[in-house]
């Protein structure tokens, strides 16, 4: 764990997801992403997906990061007109919740760390669009969705990550393996955002913002990753490394005393 102090350790909100369990409703996020933000020196803070504009805006302004995690599809109509493809577990709330959060860490400089579902996010919200179904879709598509009976550990095909980039900075090589759970993917990019990394079959894998404090988005699943390929623990280092460098809105200009 970090050596930060708990009165400096930096504050990172958690989008999450909601799902029917004994036919109870639950809102709540996978633990994984929980134990890599406490292991990289954060304290994870879960952002209900309800949140009126009020009440999710408080939220963002007392945190000092975000982290966008995995999760179902993103509805079609909120970057094109046409459904191509089969979609799988649409949440309207989280998609409008996401979508503004995210516009609003890239306008006012919060950093975030974009997983999955949330690499995909970030590329819409900017004015992107995605492949609906890679494997159809796409030409000459490799697999990239190994979920069940695939521990998410398991690594589906190698990415390569660009030199000079953030992402290069956080990484040690410049070929390295990945888990793959995803069947939608980035498309079309979204303008000012900068690939970071390709699948072998020519997949966008890492997005960032070149002049943002830390806007990393990555398609694999780094936090399923972390306790078997410990590097990928670095993505979240990277994160609360720069949420408690001042460059999340909490304690700025009142000396933390909000």
């Amino acid at each position: 764990m970090s050596s930060l102090s708990n009165s400096k350790r930096p504050l990172i909100g958690c989008t999450t997801y909601r799902k029917q369990v004994n036919q109870l409703e639950v809102i709540g996020l996978n633990a994984p992403y929980i134990e890599a933000i406490i292991a990289a020196g954060g304290i994870p803070i879960l952002i209900p997906l309800s949140l009126d504009d009020d009440a999710w805006r408080a939220v963002f302004d007392r945190v000092d990061g975000l982290l966008l995690p995995g999760g179902g599809d993103i509805d079609f109509r909120r970057y094109t007109n046409e459904q191509q493809a089969e979609l799988r577990a649409i949440d309207q709330d989280r998609d409008r919740l996401e979508l503004a959060l995210t516009q609003t860490a890239v306008a006012e400089q919060k950093p975030f760390l974009a997983i999955c579902r949330g690499h995909q996010v970030l590329n819409v919200a900017m004015g992107g669009t995605l492949w609906q179904d890679v494997y159809s879709q796409m030409p000459n598509a490799v697999m990239h969705d190994f979920s069940s009976p695939y521990p998410r550990y398991h690594i589906g095909h190698t990415v390569t990550v660009t030199a000079g980039s953030k992402l290069a900075h956080l990484l040690p090589d410049r070929t390295i393996p990945v888990n793959s759970i995803h069947h939608q993917g980035v498309y079309e990019l979204a303008p000012g955002l900068a690939v970071s990394a390709r699948s072998e079959d020519g997949l966008i894998e890492g997005l960032e913002l070149p002049d943002h404090p830390f806007a990393v988005g990555v398609q694999w699943h780094p936090e399923g990753m972390y306790q078997h390929y410990p590097m990928m623990l670095s993505l979240f280092k990277g994160l609360v490394a720069a949420a408690a460098n001042g460059n999340g809105a909490r304690g700025q200009g009142d000396n933390g005393a909000k």
